[in-house]
């Protein structure tokens, strides 16, 4: 299993289930190292990584790169997982969400459905401009690789 950021406590209390969920780590060259998708979500009104709840049946690795492609219009590569990351939702629900690191293969920029803008941020301005701590940890799995591109 990849290198993960695990929750200090267990999400869900005994007899509730925890909600699925998987997104992606979009990366393209850029001109001063590699870039990251980030997306801004109206509803919540928050920066995030594209991520959304598998559907019943799904494998986590699908649930990725059909989020991703629904949110911004990219079709992707699925690359190595890199983290995974617990917490509790605004309902107070146990969430775990599985993400890989992926290269778009295919289509154009679009966001839609719970999506509206998006950014293509160098990961030390992706890490600042992310609303929650948890999805900036993530991007830590990419330090190193920037100079790679």
């Amino acid at each position: 299993m990849a290198a993960g950021l695990e929750a200090a406590r267990p999400a869900g209390a005994k007899g509730t289930s925890v909600i699925r969920a998987a997104g992606g780590v979009v990366t393209r060259p850029g001109e001063t190292g590699l870039e990251v998708l980030v997306v801004h979500r109206p509803k919540y009104g928050d920066w995030s990584l594209p991520k959304g709840k598998a559907l019943r049946g799904e494998r986590d690795e699908t649930c990725a790169l059909r989020e991703v492609e629904e949110e911004t219009g990219l079709r992707c590569e699925l690359g190595e997982e890199l983290a995974t990351t617990r917490y509790d939702d605004a309902r107070g629900r146990a969430k775990r969400v599985r993400y890989w690191l992926m290269t778009p293969i295919a289509g154009d920029l679009e966001f839609r459905n719970e999506v509206d803008d998006g950014r293509w941020l160098s990961i030390e301005e992706a890490q600042v401009v992310l609303s929650y701590a948890r999805d900036a940890q993530v991007l830590r799995f990419l330090e190193g690789r920037a100079a790679l591109v």
